[in-house]
């Protein structure tokens, strides 16, 4: 499998999915906006397009900020499912799936910083590629944004301050507003570039502070996240 992730800033990396690619044998190639590198010209050169976070949103123009350019990466994301690859968005990832299948970003009712259970909904747990998942899973967090639903989109997974954790747009394209990417390395990152913001959500229920994420075991989601993606790269091939 050829994959190319989408990163948007250094602090928001990939985390577990590079750790899954490599123990894989796939290979990866990188659009690292952040360092002024391209995105792919054609969709011709990968089979799985992942698409990390960022703070930025799907309305951030390029004026805002110069790296990042919404409507090039929707264009992408469009013309990637439009072709039967595999697509994966985590956060931002997921909000730029949802505008660039028609479906506003919108806020999420609580701001969740953290790790904190998931719960499957009825069509998540007839879904296979997440029958490992059970019935509620403890994954990590960071937003205050969700995706938008199409009028085909399923949602697969909710939490209690978040109705839109993960979200099928189709039988290869997921969203993913939570991180399950999440690595103690990835969690050191963030911190470093939010602990003001932390200290100031310091009272929300669903943000947890710097001693707290980094005490957090990430092992168990990252397993259930290779999973997943074995099952997609399976029903992948299954269509080619």
């Amino acid at each position: 499998m050829r994959i190319h992730i989408v990163v948007h800033e250094a602090f928001e990396a990939p985390g577990a999915y590079e750790t899954w690619a490599a123990s894989r044998g796939h290979s990866v190639a990188y659009s690292r906006v952040y360092l002024g590198e391209p995105l792919p010209i054609s969709v011709d050169g990968f089979d799985m397009l992942a698409v990390m976070g960022g703070p930025q949103s799907p309305a951030t123009t390029v004026e805002d900020c110069p790296h990042f350019d919404s409507r090039a990466e929707q264009a992408l994301i469009a013309r990637a499912i439009a072709a039967g690859k595999v697509v994966v968005g985590v956060c931002l990832g997921s909000q730029l799936m949802g505008e660039a299948l028609g479906a506003p970003c919108e806020h999420s009712p609580e701001t969740e910083i953290g790790k904190f259970p998931i719960t499957l909904t009825p069509a998540g747990l007839a879904n296979d590629k997440f029958a490992h998942f059970g019935p509620t899973l403890e994954v990590g967090h960071w937003h205050s944004d969700m995706p938008g639903l199409t009028p085909d989109a399923v949602v697969i997974a909710t939490s209690e301050g978040c109705p839109r954790q993960i979200v099928e747009y189709g039988p290869l394209a997921y969203g993913f507003q939570c991180h399950m990417e999440f690595t103690p390395e990835v969690i050191d990152l963030l911190i470093a570039a939010s602990e003001a913001d932390l200290t100031a959500r310091k009272t929300n229920r669903f943000v947890q502070q710097p001693a707290a994420l980094r005490a957090n075991d990430y092992t168990a989601m990252n397993e259930k996240l290779f999973t997943f993606l074995d099952k997609l790269v399976e029903a992948y091939r299954a269509r080619r």
